[in-house]
């Protein structure tokens, strides 16, 4: 029986509940809310519920054959994520950005380019490098080296990370954004050329799962109905 992981709660599970209904098969809650325990009708699938956080983890280790997860969370907390999983199909919906945000009254940083000389002169004059606050190590890591940008710190937040600038925590931020209301409301601005990852739910394989040859023609037949054959 292959094993899909899905998120365990919220809209996030809500949604994957309703993706996978509209292509046939439907996954379900079994117990209170409190048991994390799921079925699915339509196909030999055992359902498994887990963090969002928890599923790229799983899928790496090959303990679940399928996984619905964050494609920013994948990139973040997989090295050489694609050795390790496939992604099968974007589902539509978990839209986020992950971008750089700097504060609004920084009139002269609209760019990296920008950036990498402010940084520069922030260390010049403060003799510390700037702090950016978020809890995307890697993917903030990789892109500032792509783009050039050297004289910077990482500074680890894993809530409220629109705050830290205002608390003197930070001097800007790295974060998920949706509506951009939160970053507006604590006067931070987007760079121009600030978009690390376009985010959204994903439907991943396990390139590291063990499949017998049940497994296989049941994961080729989900894949069909799937709309992703092969």
């Amino acid at each position: 029986m292959i094993r899909l992981g899905v998120p365990s709660k919220g809209r996030l599970m809500e949604k994957t509940f309703d993706w996978f209904g509209a292509r046939g098969l439907t996954l379900s809650r079994t117990g209170s809310d409190r048991e994390y325990a799921g079925a699915v009708e339509g196909a030999e699938v055992a359902l498994v519920l887990l963090s969002a956080g928890e599923i790229p983890r799983e899928l790496a280790a090959g303990r679940i054959h399928l996984g619905v997860t964050g494609s920013d969370l994948v990139r973040e907390k997989l090295t050489r994520w694609e050795d390790k999983v496939e992604a099968v199909a974007p589902m539509g919906f978990g839209h986020a950005d992950l971008i750089l945000a700097v504060p609004k009254v920084w009139i002269d940083v609209d760019t990296l380019d920008d950036l990498d000389a402010a940084a520069a002169q922030f260390r010049a004059t403060h003799g510390h490098r700037m702090r950016i606050a978020t809890k995307y190590h890697r993917l903030v890591r990789e892109f500032l080296q792509q783009n050039g940008v050297a004289d910077y710190q990482l500074v680890d937040s894993q809530g409220a990370t629109e705050g830290t600038v205002l608390n003197h925590t930070a001097e800007m931020i790295a974060d998920i954004t949706s509506t951009g209301e939160t970053l507006r409301a604590n006067h931070l601005k987007v760079l121009a050329d600030g978009l690390i990852h376009d985010s959204q739910a994903t439907l991943f394989r396990s390139r590291t799962a063990a499949m017998d040859s049940a497994q296989q023609a049941t994961l080729n037949d989900l894949r069909a109905r799937l709309g992703r054959g092969g």
